[in-house]
């Protein structure tokens, strides 16, 4: 009886950390001495990535991000340039299955006396590996006058055979790193 209650439980701990597990993953980091309120024109660097088609995708994410901010890109000489790499990598998933049935042997104390029995016990395990894809993207801005980082994205998701959920994955993720941006100034 105690296992059906119980079985709940664990059902949505697993539901919750699976999720976790598949989640996107964004973080961002910035020169806390800067004042962005000085930054307003911006210039594209070297974007470069595993894939080609994308170098345009996160170019155009960005200047979505920032032109809602109110950031305007110019062809060259803006008050901050932007530099980007992108990558993907395989990253091997392992899980292990026990069905907890099998036969089993053993020897212990009883009431009496020392004993030896057989019955139920450890079962078979099976193990499976899989190899998920795994898209890495660094997004930096650095003032264009001292060359010094200023702003820095990073995203990691796992990626689908699917193109156009993988460009969602990347304007959703784009725009977690640009959801608070500009910094506010400390005070």
């Amino acid at each position: 009886m105690q296992t059906r209650r119980l079985f709940p439980i664990l059902a949505a701990l697993f539901f919750v950390t699976a999720l976790t597990l598949f989640a996107d993953n964004v973080k961002t980091d910035y020169d806390h001495s800067v004042s962005f309120s000085r930054y307003h024109t911006y210039s594209w660097g070297d974007v470069k990535t595993s894939n080609p088609l994308f170098v345009d995708r996160i170019k155009q994410a960005v200047d979505r991000q920032l032109s809602e901010k109110g950031w305007q890109l110019v062809p060259s000489g803006g008050n901050a340039t932007i530099f980007a790499v992108g990558n993907v990598q395989n990253q091997q998933q392992i899980e292990t299955f026990y069905n907890g049935l099998g036969p089993g042997w053993g020897g212990g104390w009883g009431w009496h006396h020392w004993g030896w029995g057989m019955g139920g016990g450890f079962g078979e395990a099976t193990t499976t590996t899989t190899n998920q894809p795994v898209g890495n993207l660094v997004l930096d801005i650095f003032d264009s006058q001292n060359r010094q980082l200023i702003f820095r994205g990073i995203s990691s998701a796992e990626l689908s055979n699917n193109s156009d959920k993988n460009v969602k994955k990347l304007d959703k993720d784009i725009a977690k790193m640009f959801d608070k941006f500009p910094p506010q100034e400390r005070g």
